[in-house]
């Protein structure tokens, strides 16, 4: 694991696109058993090199009712975006991930990790990539049916502070879906 590893904090891939450079921000283990699966570093995290770290990451972790340090325990979480590095900044926030990510180092990764449980789908990026064509219409739609995709998937909106009206408009996701996010984290745990 520790090669790839190393292979992937030194990959280069898509460096030309990336207006602050190649800086890919993942943490995995051998015996993670919950993969966090995002949409790229932000820019906070890609100057920290530490996943999550942000108030997004403080969002999830809340979601999750788990504290920073179980967080980035790689017995337990895999933190592994759909694009590795900070894409930077579009007109409303930032810029997808790149593509190139996912389907050069996804399933290696996710070779290495055999006790695998959950995949927490964090945003359309990563639903798109793992649902595939099980995707609703819409993220809202994806997430609101969420029970369909259990055991092996659980979809969420980013956790973003920007999405805050969102769960406003939406009542039934702290009512629903965040008890039943926590029940089945701490059941794995």
């Amino acid at each position: 694991m520790k090669l790839l590893l190393d292979e992937i904090k030194a990959c280069h891939l898509c460096e030309q696109y990336l207006p602050f450079g190649a800086n890919p921000v993942m943490l995995a283990g051998e015996k993670s058993k919950i993969i966090i699966v995002g949409q790229a570093p932000g820019r906070k995290v890609h100057e920290t090199l530490i996943p999550w770290n942000d108030k997004s990451g403080d969002n999830l972790r809340a979601w999750m009712g788990v504290d920073r340090d179980l967080f980035y325990d790689t017995d337990f979480f895999a933190l592994m975006p759909m694009g590795f590095c900070y894409p930077g900044r579009g007109n409303s926030g930032d810029l997808p991930p790149r593509k190139e990510c996912a389907p050069k180092w996804h399933k290696e990764l996710l070779q290495m990790m055999p006790d695998k449980k959950l995949f927490l789908l964090v945003g359309q990026y990563a639903q798109n990539y793992y649902l595939g064509d099980k995707t609703k219409a819409t993220l809202t739609e994806t997430v609101k049916n969420f029970r369909e995709y259990l055991p092996l998937f659980f979809p969420l909106p980013h956790p973003s502070p920007r999405n805050n009206i969102w769960q406003a408009k939406n009542p039934w996701f702290k009512q629903e879906v965040l008890p039943t996010l926590k029940e089945i984290v701490t059941d794995i745990i």
